[in-house]
């Protein structure tokens, strides 16, 4: 414990250096060598606080007098009298000493902190999300990717409650009521990627064909939904090790979904997170399926964790090889025309943006989401093309191996690349990496190298074409059974006269394909009534996105059949955000005479899925029917302005705009202030910013 002669030189010492080290922020990895962090962390569920302890080991590289660990607003509440001396600022947690160089030290430390970010305390889960440097928000640690740490995380938490972290479970310690679970992790990695997350979940375990244990856990409520949403994780994982040619380099895997998440998953080494939302059922799997987010995430244990970029400049390969090799591993499973289709999808929308003079380098730091993805895989597409498969998977292999647990740039990897092919490939890395404009032209003799494209884009060509003279060739198409062919056929009717073109949507509604069905759901908004009997069929299909499209245009064409429609779909609840139910319950309020005592609870229902009990994909849906219904009412209004203060940005801002549009009427602000005193003190906050009480 400190005393107070002892903090007044420490404050003395932090001060004479601060000057010193604010001219030195950069040059920390070439002065210390952070080894290994051992962190003791309790989160405390009523306060959305943390408190810690810390044993941090580091070696010195240079002669320094202080290094610093990135901590954000956290507060230094006790240190051992062997500790190397520690003081907090403002973002840094200051190591103060005669530092020589060659040697090793150990600070000691505990902490607590209230984090504004990078740690959720969401109802009855708490997780992480650290991506690129916001771990320090919750754990001292640091904000720079090239200096790996090896992390062993003890995270305290409730007896009933469930642990994730980075890492091996080494063992519990179980203190009254709580229970420290004890994460070990043998292998350095950036700080971005420590993670934990608590909830009620149950875990079964598998094994990858090399021997390594994957975990998979559900919440307790979906455990029936395991196997549809972790549908081939296994051959998933034994693909990519074989793909890459490198073992999976970390203890173990698992995977948590959780509620409200940021993304749609995040590679914390060895434990993926991922939104809840993937959380589905054979039939959601149809359409909304976890596959290509699980290959994207385990990828990036490769590319991403165990080789990292040294900045944003190399971000694409994190992002890029991570979309590739999930293509990869799709093309394995649901077959190469899967691939091209996929390839076609992404193509189209850089086009787009090219075409529109909004391309960018994928070595522009701050270039979008859309670029380090998917003009990141489509440049390592044509790369295998160039070079050849052999080529490319030995320089894949190369790479990985030399720099496995270090830092990586651009030119490392192409110099990897250039040394296992006599291809000079110094033209790709022109046209693919540094150019902003989209190759569209190469792209697409890349795409009819694929039979199943080039078929595609001869349909595709017929579009302008009058119907009478494609007819014939759309009929073959129809037939041919290709799915995709098949859909672009169906978009292609949606201006034509029906009598023209029935014997072509009667064969879609044959087809084995849920997507070519579901092709005309979206399609078809006026439905014939003599395709009336055919078209009512979609409302049994094993798809929640063609059942939902399907009962909103049979009601609105067929007044006289609304009840039967509804009775019909009444016990479908769709989607993890509720997409069947929340729209039945909205029809229902609107068909005259349909079970009108109900009509009270109906619309409770709705206003319930606003509230913040659920997830914000279930809100955000309810808040836009209830918006678009003019519905008024006190819990409406409740729930709208908590929405306003979510940590989901998109959620948030639409919400806010939401609420603006609402108060635009005099009489609906009145409304909003009327429940002041029942805000909380964060949306009481928000609406003194926004009204300026």
């Amino acid at each position: 414990m400190t005393n107070f002669a002892f903090s007044m030189h420490m404050r003395f010492f932090f001060y004479f250096f601060l000057f010193w080290a604010a001219i030195s922020f950069s040059q920390q990895t070439h002065i210390v060598d952070f080894l290994k962090i051992d962190a003791t962390v309790k989160p405390i569920f009523s306060e959305e606080k943390v408190e810690g302890s810390i044993k941090v080991s580091f070696k010195m590289l240079q002669k320094a007098d202080s290094v610093y660990l990135d901590a954000i607003a956290m507060k230094i509440t006790d240190q051992a009298l062997e500790s190397v001396p520690v003081l907090a600022s403002e973002d840094k947690i200051w190591l103060l000493n005669s530092f020589e160089k060659g040697q090793t030290y150990t600070a000691f430390f505990n902490y607590e902190a209230n984090p504004k970010q990078a740690l959720y305390f969401i109802k009855d889960q708490i997780w992480t999300q650290g991506q690129g440097k916001y771990t320090s928000h919750w754990l001292p640690s640091l904000d720079d990717m090239n200096d790996k740490i090896a992390f062993d995380l003890n995270i305290t938490a409730p007896s009933n409650k469930t642990v994730v972290a980075n890492g091996r479970l080494e063992k519990f310690i179980l203190y009254d009521e709580d229970i420290v679970w004890q994460y070990h992790m043998e292998q350095p990695m950036a700080s971005y990627l420590v993670a934990f997350a608590i909830g009620d979940f149950k875990m079964k375990k598998i094994e990858s064909k090399s021997g390594i244990p994957i975990e998979l856990y559900t919440p307790l409520k979906d455990t029936l939904k395991r196997e549809p949403t972790y549908r081939y994780t296994k051959e998933i994982f034994d693909f990519l090790e074989n793909e890459i040619g490198v073992g999976y380099p970390w203890q173990n895997y698992k995977q948590v979904p959780v509620r409200d998440f940021l993304y749609a998953g995040m590679e914390n080494t060895s434990c993926t997170f991922f939104s809840e939302a993937f959380v589905v059922d054979s039939i959601g799997f149809v359409d909304r399926n976890y596959v290509n987010v699980n290959a994207h995430e385990l990828a990036h244990h490769w590319f991403g964790n165990l080789v990292t970029e040294t900045e944003g400049t190399h971000h694409w390969l994190h992002e890029g090889f991570a979309t590739y090799y999930a293509l990869l591993a799709e093309k394995a499973i649901f077959g190469e025309d899967y691939y091209y289709w996929k390839l076609f999808n992404s193509a189209e929308q850089l086009q787009a943006m090219s075409d529109a003079g909004k391309g960018e380098s994928l070595l522009n730091p701050k270039a979008s989401s859309l670029t380090f993805y998917e003009k990141g895989a489509w440049a390592l597409h044509i790369l295998r093309e160039l070079i050849g498969d052999a080529a490319f998977q030995k320089g894949i292999q190369n790479y990985v191996n030399k720099y496995a647990f270090g830092n990586v740039t651009t030119d490392d990897f192409i110099t990897e690349m250039q040394a296992v092919t006599d291809v000079d490939i110094s033209l790709w890395k022109t046209n693919w990496l540094e150019q902003s404009a989209f190759k569209a032209e190469a792209a697409y003799q890349s795409l009819v190298g694929s039979s199943f494209m080039e078929r595609f884009f001869q349909v595709s060509a017929l579009r302008a074409t009058a119907i009478q003279e494609k007819k014939p060739f759309l009929l073959e198409a129809i037939r041919g059974k290709n799915e995709y062919i098949a859909q672009e056929v169906i978009y292609q009717l949606a201006n034509e006269s029906f009598s023209e073109v029935k014997e072509l949507y009667q064969l879609a509604m044959k087809s084995d394909h849920v997507v070519v069905r579901q092709a005309v759901a979206l399609s078809m908004d006026k439905i014939p009534s003599d395709f009336q009997k055919e078209y009512e069929t979609l409302l049994k299909d094993a798809s929640y996105l063609t059942v939902e499209a399907a009962l909103y245009n049979l009601w609105v064409n067929f007044p006289e059949k609304r009840t039967e429609y509804l009775d019909i779909t009444q016990e479908s609840i769709g989607f993890q955000d509720k997409n069947i139910r929340q729209l039945w319950l909205t029809l229902a309020l609107f068909t005259e005479g349909y079970n009108d005592g109900d009509k009270p609870q109906f619309l409770s229902e709705l206003v319930s899925y606003s509230s913040d009990a659920y997830s914000f994909e279930i809100r955000d849906k309810a808040l836009e029917y209830l918006f678009s219904m003019g519905v008024k009412s006190p819990g409406f209004i409740k729930n709208l302005v908590n929405a306003c203060t979510h940590h989901y940005w998109k959620f948030r801002d639409g919400t806010r705009e939401m609420l603006d549009t609402f108060m635009e009427e005099e009489k609906n602000m009145e409304l909003v202030l009327e429940q002041y005193s029942n805000y909380s003190e964060k949306e009481k906050a928000y609406l003194k910013r926004k009204i300026k009480l």
